[in-house]
């Protein structure tokens, strides 16, 4: 399949290197202007020898006539003094120059991985600062290629090319100096092969410098395509779906491919271009020179040296030094290339629009006084209460009792399209509310909204009376417990996993939540307990031991309303008896609402939600809806999971 022709986009993001440079410079001011001062002695130092080849032929010149006219003594003793003495500079200049290109070398490589690291948490905390929407519209694969892939692009831009076209900026100003000084008619010349390369760089660099750029967003994609099969493998190989697999890498393999070998074919011959070129400029120095000599022309210098082998010897090598230093920098177009898209990437996770958060009523922990009254404590006191600052500088204490309201509440994923439709829910103080209804219904949204991953398009929902959207969305999510149908393990131990609920909580408190959610008899049986390693999202666990965990997690975290989403969907009907007594005892005292298929889950709740296309159909307990002979009748009489 063809690949498309690139279009240049006139909406892209621009180019990133002066936010780049602002940042190195805002964190590593003292090491970066270190780095300046040894580049530009390095760069004096690799280019005064010019200077000094001519004063050597200079020298040599009158030693021969002296030769010629004295003889052998005589010649060395006019020759070695000066001669000695030029050694000597020279090596002291060229010592100096190691010495000032080691320092820049070492500053460097602490500047470039201080500032990767530094990027990455930049990253990672504004990362964990995103919507859960940026992380429902981007694969994941291509967002963990943001730290691996396009962080690695910057090293190589910090690390070696922008030294390295510093460095050569720095040597061409120093040798033009030195050839204006000796020869404004050979430099002239050396203009001319100037512009040739320049022709050459702008035409097949440019061209290298677009391929990489797209190569850069194949990776991305490649790497997501690859992070989502992993993931989905056992689904792949239960439908046979692995032709099909292959075929879909094969296509975004070959894209890359494509990408790829088009970046590096402009990158590889731009080197021997620009090679011959600086060939093509020696030879023709050498041969101009020469005749420029023999013709006797006049020379237009700020020397005042006229034009004989003193002047040409030293530009044969300045012109191939000059060259060399062109190609040199001209090699770095690709990896600036690789970097600014790369660094768009990277900027454009950064400047993503963090979740917004105007809440300023916090969650506290408070204690009954002698006449009732709350007052807030820094001690765990099982009591909770919503601390609300007031305009006039006063606060008051609510306890927190888990009333939770929705008021014809209206919601789109996307504005133009709405999914919830004047949806009222009022769940009192210790009642469990349960969601039934087709998939797609609208069930999942509806806790979604309660926890503010999701923000409502209308209406208004209430926590106790408070309206959430004053809440602070870490104190409203910490009152909720939610255990979701898709469970998710990190690695670490049985231990860690469950305290992830509460990072506080002591190795006892743990134990009785998974006594509570009737997982400790399964963990003892562990190879080590509670100390047994989870890696690969609890992979050497069932389903249902998985579920058993998350149960407990939430349960460690002790919160007043609780959200099940699917909770006991992936447990056999042997452990959901074990799961639902525990799960009796973590919704007693909390208010709870429940998503569930099975009419096991739901036939106890105070209220039962009936959703159609993202409405509430009919509500009402059991036997009340039963009684009713309406969609849940029907649904129950027709089967016993709620489909």
């Amino acid at each position: 399949m063809p690949r498309p022709p690139y279009v240049k986009d006139p909406n892209a993001p621009k180019p990133q290197v002066g936010r780049i440079i602002g940042e190195l410079f805002q964190n590593y001011k003292g090491r970066l202007t270190l780095v300046l001062v040894c580049l530009l002695i390095s760069s004096i130092a690799g280019s005064v020898a010019s200077v000094f080849m001519n004063r050597v032929v200079a020298i040599i010149e009158e030693a021969l006539q002296i030769y010629k006219e004295q003889g052998a003594e005589a010649a060395m003793q006019y020759a070695h003094p000066p001669l000695m003495k030029l050694f000597i500079i020279m090596l002291t200049i060229y010592v100096v120059g190691i010495i000032a290109s080691t320092t820049q070398q070492l500053n460097m490589a602490v500047v470039t991985q201080g500032h990767l690291a530094h990027m990455r948490e930049k990253m990672f905390r504004h990362m964990e600062k995103l919507p859960i929407r940026y992380f429902d519209q981007h694969p994941h694969g291509d967002i963990m290629s943001h730290y691996t892939n396009d962080i690695d692009t910057l090293r190589q831009l910090i690390s070696q090319a922008l030294p390295q076209m510093l460095n050569a900026a720095l040597t061409l100003v120093v040798l033009l100096g030195i050839m204006i000084y000796l020869s404004v008619w050979l430099t002239l010349l050396v203009f001319v092969g100037v512009f040739a390369m320049m022709m050459v760089t702008k035409k097949i660099g440019g061209n290298s410098a677009k391929f990489f750029v797209r190569q850069q967003k194949a990776l991305g994609k490649t790497e997501g395509y690859i992070e989502e099969m992993i993931e989905g493998q056992k689904v792949v190989k239960v439908f046979c779906h692995e032709e099909k697999s292959k075929a879909g890498f094969d296509e975004v393999n070959d894209a890359l491919f494509d990408d790829a070998f088009s970046a590096n074919k402009y990158a590889n011959i731009l080197m021997p271009i620009m090679g011959n070129i600086g060939n093509i400029m020696y030879i023709l120095m050498s041969f101009v020179g020469g005749v420029l000599v023999i013709l006797g022309v006049p020379n237009l210098s700020l020397s005042g040296q006229p034009l004989d082998i003193a002047v040409v010897v030293p530009f044969l090598g300045m012109t191939r030094h000059f060259c060399n230093t062109i190609t040199q920098g001209s090699q770095q177009i690709n990896a600036v290339a690789m970097a600014m898209a790369g660094a768009q990437r990277i900027y454009s996770l950064i400047d993503e629009e963090p979740e917004v958060d105007d809440g300023y009523v916090t969650l506290v922990n408070a204690k009954l006084g002698a006449d009732g009254e709350l007052t807030e404590c820094d001690e765990k006191t099982n009591i909770w209460a919503w601390k609300h600052p007031h305009q006039d500088g006063t606060t008051t204490l609510t306890r927190v009792e888990g009333k939770v309201e929705l008021n014809e509440v209206d919601f789109g994923y996307v504005p133009e399209k709405i999914v919830l439709h004047e949806v009222s829910i009022y769940a009192d103080p210790g009642q469990k509310v349960a969601f039934v209804g087709a998939t797609g219904a609208g069930k999942t949204t509806i806790t979604n909204l309660i926890n503010r991953f999701y923000d409502i398009a209308d209406g208004k929902i209430r926590y106790d009376g408070i309206n959430i959207n004053k809440i602070k969305k870490d104190d409203l999510r910490r009152s909720l417990g939610i255990v979701l149908q898709d469970v998710n393990l990190f690695t670490g131990t049985v231990m860690d996993n469950i305290r992830y609920g509460n990072l506080n909580a002591t190795e006892e408190e743990c134990i009785a939540a998974a006594r509570l959610a009737n997982a400790h008899d399964f963990i003892t049986r562990l190879p080590e307990g509670y100390n047994t390693m989870l890696k690969g999202n609890g992979a050497n666990l069932s389903q249902g031991q998985r579920q058993l965990i998350s149960i407990a997690r939430a349960a460690v975290a002790d919160p007043p309303v609780m959200i099940l989403d699917e909770a006991t969907s992936s447990i056999d009907t042997r452990t959901e008896a074990l799961v639902q007594r525990g799960m009796d005892g973590l919704m007693f005292g909390r208010t709870v609402f429940v998503i569930a298929h099975r009419l096991s889950t739901v036939r106890n709740s105070d209220v039962i939600m009936v959703l159609e296309q993202g409405r509430i159909i009919e509500r009402g307990n059991h036997n009340k809806l039963i009684a009713d002979k309406g969609k849940y009748y029907q649904l129950y009489t027709g089967a016993f999971e709620l489909e």
